[in-house]
């Protein structure tokens, strides 16, 4: 089994970072993973003012997967996630989806136990999951606090066990990074943190070669979800909405005007986030009507 420690992070998508470690298709590997404020958090009596945000979303990585080329897709099975009994939420003025609101800093740290997260006397059934995954881009650095075609921040609440995540190659060898795990997130993040814990995922590598897809792609038990961006979230709906209707085209062989309308009868537009620098949306597709090779490209 291949373990990666989670004293080795980065806090970008590049090129330019070595991996320290390689993995072939088929293999399992362990991340390691910090919690997303890097354990800064001591206490609820530590000063939001005295975080580094330069240490913020450590992920764990890159990961060197052999075979692996630009146009290719890259598979990332889940397979478990342990997250540690302790979690953080933070919220700050200036930051979520009430960015314009006057509050005071706080931090509140909370207790996860036999599935169970306790905020004061409101019990939360635990779902933990993966909010930074993703490769390297093509040119230059991406922070692992956003998300783009590489996937990056994406903070999709089905990256969870049992789901699998499809990312488009760029460079040779992917260089694949993971962290920022939740014990529980919602829809939206709308107060910038979900519950930050640190943890240990497992995932199996796997790799699809000559084909990959426009945006990355989640697959759970019953659907395909497209993971869309933009610097809005009308533009992140115009893109899950665009790609949505072009594989309901391919998947029918229907012209744009059937596809379109199908998608008003298929397709879920939901919300991932929408306190990001970049908001995220997904587009999902039930698989009783797509195949994942309608979603994948030459």
């Amino acid at each position: 089994m291949i373990r990666i420690p989670r004293n080795h992070t980065v806090y970008s998508f590049s090129r330019r970072h070595p991996a320290r470690y390689r993995a072939r298709p088929g293999d399992s590997v362990v991340f390691e993973t910090l919690d997303a404020l890097g354990g800064q958090i001591v206490d609820e009596a530590t000063p939001i003012e005295s975080i580094d945000w330069s240490r913020v979303n450590p992920a764990t990585g890159p990961l060197y997967v052999e075979g692996a080329e630009a146009g290719d897709t890259l598979v990332v099975e889940i397979e478990s996630i342990e997250v540690s009994d302790r979690g953080v939420i933070v919220v700050a003025p200036g930051f979520g989806a009430l960015h314009d609101r006057s509050f005071r800093p706080r931090a509140k740290v909370v207790w996860v136990k036999n599935g169970r997260l306790l905020f004061n006397d409101i019990e939360i059934g635990v779902k933990p999951m993966i909010g930074v995954i993703g490769v390297a881009p093509e040119d230059g650095d991406i922070p692992t606090g956003t998300s783009g075609y590489h996937g990056g921040n994406m903070d999709v609440n089905l990256i969870t066990a049992g789901s699998k995540v499809y990312l488009p190659v760029f460079v040779e060898g992917a260089l694949v990074a993971i962290g920022d795990l939740h014990a529980v997130q919602a829809d939206g993040e709308l107060c910038v943190a979900a519950v930050e814990v640190s943890g240990e995922i497992q995932v199996k590598i796997g790799l699809i070669k000559g084909r990959r897809p426009h945006y990355p792609i989640v697959e759970t038990l019953d659907r395909y979800a497209i993971i869309t961006f933009g610097r809005d979230l009308d533009e992140a709906v115009y893109r899950a909405s665009e790609e949505a209707v072009s594989i309901l085209s391919r998947a029918f062989n229907a012209p744009f005007e059937e596809a379109y309308m199908l998608s008003s009868l298929l397709v879920d537009v939901r919300i991932n986030q929408v306190v990001d620098p970049v908001k995220g949306v997904r587009a999902e597709i039930p698989k009783k009507y797509v195949r994942l090779d309608h979603l994948l490209y030459p």
